[in-house]
């Protein structure tokens, strides 16, 4: 499908599949906008998708909120112990740093976990989001604590100029919709290989259930990135 029947299924708020790219992670990313989540497409996420559910901002928004990545964090607590400078030598497998930041739950919430409790945590972040220059700050401060069970990754300022991760390139597609950059991502699994799900099966299941799948090619071509 093309990156305009992406871009208008994350406005009305269905899913969107994401593939990254063959020489890095090489995964598709189940996607959807985080002011449209239900507990239901929590379910979704964890059934057909399987991996980490996970809540991606732009760096403009987590900036306000004044959120640093969880590599620094870790790494700054080397100071009081050694071990956590080591935890945090080199880099990923697929070259760079990951964008995870801190994990949280809304107040509201019980566990944490449940796919009630992660889609009211989210819900409420797209609104603090939304918000960020209205009050936005004192919602987070107010309504969250933290550890929590929803992670919140960290896009890169320039997105795609500077990392070409999911974090990146779904933050950006909610650019092109229009919405709030805040987007919710759970990565694709295959529980017969063990593996991340190929593409040729993530075109499947893109078929079968008329869920627009993109390639990092056409978000790169769009954003003019070399």
């Amino acid at each position: 499908m093309s990156l305009d029947e992406a871009i208008a299924a994350l406005k009305a708020g269905r899913f969107v599949l994401v593939h990254d790219d063959k020489v890095r992670e090489n995964e598709i990313d189940m996607v959807i906008a985080a002011e449209h989540i239900k507990p239901y497409h929590i379910a979704m996420m964890r059934k057909d998708a399987g991996g980490l559910v996970c809540l991606a901002i732009a760096n403009e928004i987590t900036s306000k909120l004044g959120l640093v990545y969880m590599h620094d964090i870790i790494a700054d607590m080397g100071k009081v112990n050694p071990v956590f400078s080591k935890l945090t030598e080199g880099r990923t497998n697929y070259g760079d740093k990951p964008s995870f930041s801190i994990t949280v739950n809304h107040r509201s919430t019980y566990t944490g976990i449940t796919d009630q409790d992660r889609a009211l945590t989210i819900l409420q972040m797209a609104e603090v989001c939304k918000n960020i220059d209205n009050g936005g700050v004192e919602q987070f401060a107010r309504n969250f604590h933290a550890p929590g069970h929803v992670p919140i990754l960290i896009a890169s300022k320039h997105l795609l100029h500077d990392r070409m991760g999911h974090t990146e390139l779904c933050v950006y597609l909610t650019q092109l919709a229009g919405i709030t950059p805040a987007v919710v991502m759970c990565e694709m699994m295959d529980s017969m290989t063990h593996r991340a799900l190929s593409v040729d099966a993530g075109q499947k299941y893109a078929a079968r259930f008329g869920i627009p799948l993109i390639d990092a090619s056409e978000l790169k071509a769009n954003a003019r990135v070399a």
